[in-house]
């Protein structure tokens, strides 16, 4: 059931009413149940991967909590009696017995994302080498892959590990802590939500209020302006040029880079906009994952701004505990003893972030080109990092720090290095990329780019005349909220201006959104993963 359906919506319709209608001590127990439905409508066997995800790390979480508790009372009442080694020895027992039930939680749920979305991916590459030594190829395996299971995996281990670390409590209802796994609003696009913030409203009753009622569904109307509106119309322009590189290069390379950095930034915060929305009417509060990332002076700051949910799992899982892990603290000694001090502090940090960033890119999509993608990022993130010394002299010797110009130059250079990059994503395939980011410095015309020439990409002159309205409107709406929420500004008015810009809004996604065949629009771009 996609976002942009007429399914989902009377799905949606039905939900609220429901919701607000049954006894609020049951609330939470329709979610659940209406999460399943959600997920058993994509189709009945995901059921079966989701269960086993929250039964395995409900479990596991309570199997940490319970044998945590116990050594904890245990030694209290008797280390008295031991001496320092014995106490030591004990804790270290104790450690790795709980590190093996952790182990047994992440393995099995990280073994079935494995083997559902990268078993394929693992047999073209063996099958590349077998053939050029002149094996024969692995048959392909047909295997079923979840719905969502990136998201929803990362966010139960998460849990699991936040257990492990005394970050937060283990659940001790398995149905509540199934609803934290599959609440159905964010179960297949995210964002990656973390238990200590989700489960603060997420079980409570919610009286029917129009202080989250309202805005919830003035940003679910938003989400679908952004997507219906922006991203699928320009999703066909996108797809006229990826499918013929041969006649789409130069110029139309580099105009289908800004066109599908466009669509991918109203596609994805569109849809985060729909879940974050119907979450709100819910009562439901679910972290923010887009701060007007585009507005960006670097990639570092990009990233603190794109997909956070995302950005912040990775740095919390992976970064920070391998970066403080014995291995790390051995090669940090090492290298600073055979490669000086400022190589050696240096490579932990590098190889760190190099785990981080080849994880970001397989997590994306089964493929290379998401890897080098990932890959892209962590050079152009370490590059920048050891050039900081050359930019602050520039900045002293010019002092164009904070002036106007220089923050207009810093924003467009990091839109145009993401967008770059994203061509990995766009094209699917490295070589056909590197070719087509080669051809807009070898052969750019920008007569190529004619209101007559892009008119044959399938989209008529009032499309982009839509279109260009329509990004003025988002990058306004950016900036205005700069200084606090859009909508909340907008609540101040009176009820008849109000009233008047969301049905104009409503009046403009019926009249101008791009719904394709059948009236039934794409599916979002994240749904893949």
């Amino acid at each position: 059931m996609l976002f942009a359906s007429y399914e989902f919506i009377g799905f949606l319709i039905l939900t609220f009413l429901v919701y607000y209608l049954i006894p609020r001590r049951w609330q939470w127990g329709f979610l659940l149940l209406a999460g399943y439905i959600f997920y058993a409508l994509a189709d009945p066997r995901y059921l079966l991967f989701i269960l086993f995800t929250s039964a395995s790390i409900y479990g596991c979480g309570r199997w940490l909590a319970a044998r945590k508790a116990a050594f904890r009372e245990r030694f209290a009442r008797e280390k008295e009696g031991l001496d320092r080694e014995r106490k030591k020895a004990w804790k270290a027992a104790e450690g790795k017995a709980q590190k093996r039930i952790l182990l047994l939680g992440l393995l099995s749920n990280l073994g079935i994302l494995a083997v559902t979305k990268y078993t394929n991916f693992a047999i073209v590459n063996v099958n590349a080498i077998r053939t050029a030594f002149g094996g024969s190829a692995l048959p392909m395996v047909d295997l079923l892959v979840p719905m969502g299971i990136s998201f929803y995996t990362f966010q139960s281990i998460g849990y699991l590990l936040d257990v492990y670390w005394d970050k937060i409590s283990a659940e001790k209802n398995p149905l509540k802590f199934a609803l934290f796994v599959s609440f159905f609003p964010q179960l297949v696009q995210g964002p990656i939500s973390r238990f200590g913030d989700l489960s603060k409203t997420l079980c409570i009753p919610h009286a029917p209020s129009a202080e989250h009622i309202v805005p919830g569904l003035e940003r679910i109307l938003w989400g679908y302006f952004k997507k219906l509106v922006i991203a699928d119309r320009m999703l066909v322009a996108v797809k006229a040029i990826i499918a013929d590189p041969d006649t789409y290069g130069g110029a139309f390379a580099f105009a289908g880079m800004l066109f599908y950095a466009l669509e991918l930034y109203a596609d994805f915060t569109g849809g985060i906009d729909i879940t974050i929305g119907t979450a709100q009417v819910l009562g439901i509060e679910v972290t923010e994952n887009f701060r007007r990332p585009y507005f960006s002076k670097g990639i570092k700051e990009y990233w603190k701004r794109w997909h956070i949910t995302m950005g912040t799992w990775f740095t919390d899982y992976i970064f920070y505990p391998m970066s403080v892990s014995g291995g790390m603290q051995k090669l940090n000694k090492w290298g600073r003893k055979h490669l000086g001090d400022r190589i050696g502090k240096r490579l932990p940090v590098y190889l760190c972030s190099f785990a981080v960033w080849f994880t970001t890119g397989i997590w994306h999509g089964a493929s290379w080109n998401f890897i080098v993608w990932g890959l892209g990022n962590f050079v152009v993130i370490m590059i920048s990092q050891e050039l900081e010394p050359l930019y602050d002299r520039f900045h002293k010797r010019f002092a164009v720090e904070g002036r106007t110009p220089w923050k207009i130059f810093q924003v467009v250079r990091t839109v145009l290095l993401m967008s770059l990059l994203r061509m990995f994503d766009c094209y699917r395939d490295v070589p056909l990329t590197f070719r087509m980011m080669g051809s807009m410095f070898t052969s750019f015309h920008i007569r190529d780019l004619a209101l007559s020439s892009l008119t044959g990409l399938g989209l008529g002159a009032a499309d982009y005349g839509i279109l260009l309205a329509g990004t003025i409107l988002l990058t306004l709406v950016s900036l205005a909220g700069r200084k606090g929420s859009v909508r909340a500004r907008i609540m101040t008015f009176p009820v008849a201006a109000q009233c008047a810009v969301w049905f104009g809004l409503f009046l403009l996604v019926i009249l101008f959104g791009y719904y394709g065949i059948g009236y039934e629009s794409s599916q979002f771009i994240y749904n893949q993963f």
